[in-house]
């Protein structure tokens, strides 16, 4: 089975590369890399690599994921998030090849306080989650093989993410105010690609399975009870903090505006996932456990 990745070098693409290596021959690309094209903003570049690599499957974990810059450069995310995996899908369609594509909670306006089905309703409230929202059908449309992962609140030991801006925050700022009306689930980029690696077995073994699944770590919180988490984790570390857990100070979304509006409610019904797959997946407090673990212990 060959296997190309788009995307190699995001927090969810360099997980990818550990649990998709042993599956077959993996070709991870990102948009430096020089023997093929990489770069998601160059269509014509991505279909001659498909052209010429000929995959069995292609996982797409590139996107435009700066949500407050794409306000100002919508066209950008446009072709990033919408166009290119409409192209992905339909190369894939042409040599009859599966497709893994990753999505958003922000596809959804964020009113009301249950976990969203994947047949909800979806209004996304920024240019992010439109230009997602659309590259989701893009793909839907195409006719290709493909499985869509809706997840959220992504972080992992590599790269960069809210855990890593606590930690550094709590070292060298007098006082912390985190938002407590958002609610989500953080999940790790380790898990979405074992996962994701699960997955793809069962889509080759069961073709049916091809759809759209949301991929959440169990449980919800909000960024302000995230936060004191994560700073607790580092007070029984002995990781010394200028602003403790318990002087952590709770605002509203309101009272801290931002250039792209955030859903408050981001809970994701995995149900579907967990019966399709045969799944069991984990509190979400698990993951950051031991990526604290992994970071603190650098």
């Amino acid at each position: 089975m060959k296997i190309l990745l788009f995307g190699g070098n995001g927090q969810v693409g360099w997980e990818l590369q550990r649990s998709l290596i042993p599956l077959g021959e993996l070709i991870a690309l990102n948009s430096a890399s020089e023997n093929y094209c990489g770069d998601l903003t160059n269509l014509t570049g991505i279909k001659q690599t498909i052209r010429k690599i000929v995959p069995d499957i292609i996982v797409n974990a590139a996107a435009y994921t700066a949500v407050d810059k794409a306000e100002n450069e919508p066209e950008l995310a446009q072709i990033l998030n919408a166009e290119a995996p409409g192209v992905l899908a339909q190369e894939a369609k042409q040599i009859n090849a599966r497709l893994i594509h990753y999505s958003t909670d922000y596809v959804f306006n964020g009113t009301g306080d249950q976990p969203y089905l994947e047949t909800d309703p979806t209004e996304p409230l920024n240019v992010y989650g439109k230009t997602k929202l659309e590259g989701e059908k893009n793909i839907q449309t195409s006719g290709c093989s493909h499985l869509i992962f809706r997840t959220s609140w992504v972080y992992a030991t590599y790269g960069n993410n809210f855990i890593k801006t606590m930690l550094r925050l709590a070292q060298h700022r007098d006082k912390l105010t985190i938002v407590n009306d958002q609610i989500g689930s953080p999940t790790g980029a380790e898990l979405i690609a074992d996962v994701t690696a699960h997955a793809m077995l069962t889509l080759k073994r069961n073709p049916e399975v091809s759809g759209l699944y949301h991929l959440v770590a169990k449980g919800n919180t909000s960024w302000y009870d995230f936060a004191k988490f994560i700073l607790k984790h580092a007070e029984h570390a002995n990781i010394p903090l200028k602003v403790q857990s318990i002087a952590l100070q709770p605002i509203k979304s309101s009272d801290f505006p931002l250039p792209a509006k955030r859903p408050l409610n981001s809970r994701l019904n995995i149900c579907k996932l967990q019966k399709t797959f045969n799944l069991i997946l984990p509190e979400w407090q698990v993951g950051v456990s031991r990526t604290l673990t992994e970071i603190l212990d650098k």
